[in-house]
């Protein structure tokens, strides 16, 4: 029960490090064989992370299981969770095996195939229960290899264009958070989030917000700034907010359908993840002076992908945009700073991490029968595929906030948190519903509705049992969210209630004078 964390974390590596040494072959029994291992592993590891939420105290907001060891120059491999990070934690273990038998038809290289994912899914666990600065940098850093590759062994046929555009975006903003840490690390001498018996933690740490000149520009709010910066950088690229997010796009499109889902149904995730673990509590002063700026950029944002979404002849392409836009609405929430607006934008996430894996799993059955996914080529699906057609529409009205879902409750939060803050915010923010609801529906009438007259689509079959089976439960919860919330709420609301309070605490206790006056040498 001491290192629940780590099982968690390291039973997908485990599994494929048995694939890699114990699995010969190529034949249908390997990779039958490799499907299974894969399969059985993302399913234990989402199964102990339910002995974790069951033995979990949402009323207590301080980080619990945790696991401390020393590691290597002084550093430690530290773990927790929260109810924020459980709640990412929950998300990623509940969607790997889905994933997993999303993957069941493929016949290219399978063991290596597995392998991928089994090693990203350990990495993106690590992001959500790290403790310190630099083992979150290290697994925040290490899930672009996994992705790279299945990017570009198993994508499209510019697929290689695409997995370095994602690799070199990516990690050339995550140089600039590395650079922080190593200035945090010098100023406070730890890179222990929480503190622990040798240390306070870097929370208890108050970086000086004194202006200074630096190349003689004036810095207001001096080191909070820069250091925010440099983490803001890394998670805006990584989410992707506007303009730095032309690698998503191709990304998408090119990726295999697998990779698509966990790319929008988690890795995005690690930005958001990030804003509310560092950002927010480490530069109080920092997000009081650009938060605004952050928050223009989302509406921004949200505005302008909603607009490039309604113009794409991909389907993919749609709903990446899509995602471009549904996650600048959660960075409009984050920044709020509100407890309303914080907790709607955890529901949106967890609620697009739903969504968006239905919506690019409903694109993937059709390709796997067509081999294309040009809108042009379908219409009239409705007349060979009820079930699929029934599936895409909810999945649909999900993604444009359709009450009862849990899309919606994450909206109708953020958009109450944000107007206390600024009412024209809300108001452009909430062209993201109707902007989502014109291309959202342009998609599924093109694709769906309409007279079946394509000869190549009227032998096309409907979902059989495996893909029923994946899609059941994703709208199970996406249900289950939208009319009972406070399953989610009532699990995070006492540790944003705690980062609310704590982050305002310490924006009153700094002096505003002290902004704009000179730093004494």
């Amino acid at each position: 029960m001491d290192n629940l964390l780590s099982i968690i974390t390291f039973i997908p590596s485990v599994a494929a490090l048995v694939l890699a040494v114990f699995l010969r072959g190529t034949d249908e029994a390997a990779q039958r064989n490799a499907k299974y291992v894969a399969l059985l592993a993302t399913t234990a590891s989402f199964i102990i992370s339910l002995f974790v939420l069951a033995g979990f105290d949402p009323s207590n907001t301080g980080f619990q299981f945790q696991e401390n060891y020393r590691w290597i120059l002084g550093l430690h491999y530290k773990m927790g969770v929260d109810g924020i990070s459980i709640s990412f934690v929950l998300l990623t273990t509940f969607l790997m095996p889905l994933v997993i038998l999303a993957c069941w038809n493929v016949t290219t290289r399978v063991k290596e195939y597995m392998m991928a994912f089994l090693i990203l899914e350990t990495l993106m666990l690590g992001v959500f229960m790290s403790l310190d600065l630099v083992l979150f940098y290290l697994f925040f850093e290490g899930g672009l290899i996994p992705m790279f590759l299945i990017i570009g062994i198993w994508g499209g046929k510019d697929r290689v264009y695409a997995a370095f555009k994602f690799f070199i975006y990516t990690f050339g903003g995550s140089i600039f958070m590395l650079v922080a840490i190593i200035a945090i690390y010098r100023v406070t001498g730890t890179t222990d989030m929480a503190g622990s018996a040798n240390s306070g933690g870097l929370l208890t740490h108050r970086f000086n917000y004194q202006t200074f000149d630096v190349l003689g520009i004036p810095i207001k709010g001096g080191l909070q700034t820069l250091l925010w910066i440099g983490f803001f950088i890394s998670f805006a690229v990584k989410m992707p907010l506007w303009p730095l997010h032309t690698w998503l796009p191709a990304a998408h499109v090119e990726a295999p359908t697998a990779g698509s889902v966990v790319l929008a149904a988690v890795l995005l995730k690690m930005a958001d993840y990030g804003f509310l673990r560092f950002t927010l509590p480490m530069f109080p002063v920092g997000t009081q002076i650009l938060g605004p700026i952050a928050m223009a950029l989302a509406v921004v944002a949200i505005i302008y992908t909603s607009l490039v979404a309604l113009v794409q002849q991909d389907m993919k392409k749609v709903i990446a945009y899509s995602s471009v836009a549904h996650m600048a609405f959660v960075l409009v929430g984050i920044f709020s700073g509100t407890q309303q607006g914080i907790e709607g934008g955890i529901m949106l996430v967890i609620a697009h991490g739903f969504v968006s894996a239905g919506l690019f799993l409903c694109v993937g059955v059709i390709y796997d029968r067509m081999h294309t996914r040009d809108i042009a080529a379908f219409g009239g699906l409705v007349n060979r595929m009820p079930v699929y057609a029934l599936v895409f529409m909810f999945f649909t009205l999900a993604n444009v906030g359709l009450p009862g879902t849990a899309n919606f409750i994450g909206e109708f939060l953020i958009l109450v948190g944000a107007f206390q803050v600024s009412t024209w915010v809300a108001m452009f923010a909430t062209t993201a519903i109707i902007l989502s609801a014109a291309y959202a529906l342009w998609l599924y009438r093109r694709v769906v509705f309409g007279d079946l007259i394509k000869e190549s689509l009227k032998g096309i079959k409907d979902l059989d049992l495996r893909e029923k089976f994946i899609f059941a439960p994703l709208i199970a919860l996406t249900l289950l969210f939208g009319v009972y919330p406070s399953l989610v709420t009532d699990l995070v609301g006492p540790s944003v209630a705690d980062l609310v309070n704590d982050v305002t605490a310490a924006q009153a206790a700094f002096d505003p004078a002290a902004l704009t006056a000179p730093m004494q040498h």
